[in-house]
């Protein structure tokens, strides 16, 4: 910036700056957004080191790749629950489709979270900082009860194969690779495809967005309504051309 306006940072105003962002994200290859974030947030603490408050410059809008969820369809759902053979990696499958958790989410699951008379699960510290709780199904409620016994975590609910402790992202991220290869699945299974597969099958299933968005620990009901687009709703089910165009012959 120093380079191309050929003057000090402090000689700019605010109009100088937005310009000079807006045009590098108007060049062929643009910087990443977390150029943009560091160059207007060192600004600010620039502005602010030398009394500057009144100087605010604001990020520039940034396009993002429109790119929808992969979702997995129930059957394939039920194959990989059904793939693990120990009770631990089907509970942790369980746990993220079930209750659509994020990775970490589930790794800091403890035991008091859970209630299994209520049939409920308390998500503390979700992204954003944000508590939550989301429902436990019968099935979870009857796999964690059978875990706990044979297992005896202490403190975290998933805990690792050394010393206890707790699960890291990593192992989640062997048990969802170990499943994919023992499976018949091509797709790329993540803890998000599963959460993604869970907010996809609830609207198909009739949940109303308002309500998967808290389930979800969305901040804004527009995140959640991307899934519109991949689940099957609506007021008549869509339909491919072909079903119809022979069907009175």
């Amino acid at each position: 910036m120093v380079f191309h306006f050929q003057c000090d940072l402090l000689e700019l105003d605010e109009e100088q700056v937005l310009d000079y962002l807006h045009l590098l994200k108007s060049k062929t290859k643009t910087p990443s957004e977390s150029y943009f974030k560091h160059t207007v947030y060192g600004l600010r603490y620039l502005y602010k080191q030398y009394g500057l408050k009144e100087l605010h410059v604001a990020l520039p809008s940034i396009g993002h790749d429109k790119s929808l969820p992969e979702v997995l369809s129930q059957q394939e759902v039920k194959l990989i629950l059904k793939t693990p053979k120990l009770l631990k990696h089907r509970l942790v499958l369980g746990l993220l489709y079930g209750c659509g958790l994020r990775n970490f989410e589930l790794c800091n699951l403890k035991i008091t979270d859970v209630n299994l008379d209520r049939k409920m699960l308390h998500v503390r510290k979700g992204k954003g900082r944000k508590d939550r709780y989301v429902p436990l199904c019968e099935m979870l409620v009857r796999g964690i009860t059978t875990y706990l016994q044979v297992e005896c975590p202490i403190d975290y609910l998933i805990t690792s194969n050394k010393g206890g402790g707790q699960y890291t992202p990593r192992g989640v991220q062997w048990v969802l690779r170990q499943v994919r290869k023992e499976s018949s699945i091509g797709k790329q299974i993540t803890a998000h495809c599963l959460r993604h597969s869970y907010a996809t099958h609830l609207l198909e299933m009739g949940l109303d967005i308002i309500t998967l968005k808290d389930l979800l620990g969305h901040e804004s009901i527009i995140t959640t309504m991307t899934y519109l687009h991949v689940a099957r709703v609506g007021r008549e089910m869509p339909f491919s051309p072909l079903e119809k165009l022979y069907e009175n012959q």
